[in-house]
């Protein structure tokens, strides 16, 4: 073969090379797998589903969601945990990430090693609600009532270790009460028996009570979060009511399988940031009483780490006994 022709043809089969690289490189080239932990309608659900519209909208890329419901989260954590780490299969997830460790006596992954936190997507305050027809008007009311009958007040959860249990025992520590936890399978029917009266209160997410709240069939006493909600502005929080060290932040992140190559994962970080720019973005978390937080990655990772910790003392502090 003649020099040119084969310097030609060595010089054609380098670019195709090149550009075959470049193509498979780019990043996403293909949809992302967003695997959310809970059913469908949940509350973690809504938030990945805002999220997901809009970054898909800006990469260029579908993200799907999948959801993989079921003990309490870790049928979903596993599947990210042993996802290749590439960056099409992402979780979005909540505080139970960092709940499960103690409240499993046995995890099938390592919730720190095996995963990369991306960063925080919202801080959800939950609020202490309770049906008027208790005659309890204040937190202090509240307090009084449970310490003049010891072990005659009770409370609803959304299950025994999730994020509203675990705020309502973080409650119950701080203000030195006695209350019995009444377990449910989700928000839906713990909102049905305090409206009913048939609970006493509940520290419930805002969006499924802000209707109630806002029509009278509900009180609102305070937020279990460190800070007022956007969307109860004029509710107190807990620790403003009198209750000091009694805040607890539930929140719902983006994380990926451990190894995920960190320019990707700072990708998806600046996608998220950016979504939760936009203004729609912006009013559906103001309809869900959600309040947009970001993290630098390494920041999220090692809020995550004092996120296990603080919890796994709040469990033991509880008497709460880990699922087998």
């Amino acid at each position: 073969m003649p020099t040119t022709r084969r310097t030609a043809l060595i010089a054609a089969l380098a670019l195709s090379t090149s550009l075959g690289a470049a193509a498979q490189g780019a990043y996403p080239n293909k949809p992302i797998r967003v695997i959310v932990p809970f059913a469908a309608g949940s509350t973690t659900d809504i938030i990945a589903r805002a999220i997901a519209d809009k970054m898909g909208a800006s990469m260029g890329q579908t993200l799907v969601i999948d959801n993989r419901g079921g003990a309490s989260g870790t049928i979903g954590q596993q599947a990210v945990a042993t996802a290749a780490p590439d960056g099409y299969t992402i979780m979005i997830h909540s505080s139970s990430h960092t709940v499960s460790p103690s409240t499993f006596a046995k995890l099938p992954f390592d919730t720190m090693s095996d995963f990369a936190g991306v960063t925080p997507i919202a801080s959800l305050p939950n609020a202490l609600v309770i049906s008027p027809s208790k005659n309890i008007k204040t937190l202090k009311d509240l307090i009084a009532a449970a310490k003049a009958k010891p072990g005659s007040i009770n409370f609803a959860s959304a299950g025994q270790g999730s994020a509203t249990h675990l705020n309502a025992e973080k409650f119950k520590l701080a203000a030195n009460i006695d209350a019995t936890n009444i377990p449910f399978k989700g928000s839906a029917e713990a909102v049905t028996e305090v409206l009913a009266g048939r609970v006493d209160y509940y520290f419930s997410p805002i969006a499924p009570v802000i209707g109630q709240i806002k029509d009278g069939q509900l009180l609102a006493l305070a937020v279990g979060s460190p800070k007022r909600a956007a969307a109860l502005p004029d509710v107190p929080t807990t620790t403003e009511a009198g209750v000091p060290g009694s805040e607890f932040n539930f929140w719902i992140g983006m994380m990926a399988p451990a190894k995920t190559p960190r320019d990707i994962v700072i990708r998806l970080h600046d996608e998220v940031a950016k979504a939760l720019a936009s203004p729609e973005v912006k009013e559906r978390f103001l309809k869900l009483g959600a309040d947009a937080w970001t993290l630098k990655p390494e920041q999220f990772d090692a809020y995550i780490k004092e996120e296990i910790a603080s919890n796994a003392k709040l469990v033991k502090a509880a008497g709460l006994t880990p699922t087998q």
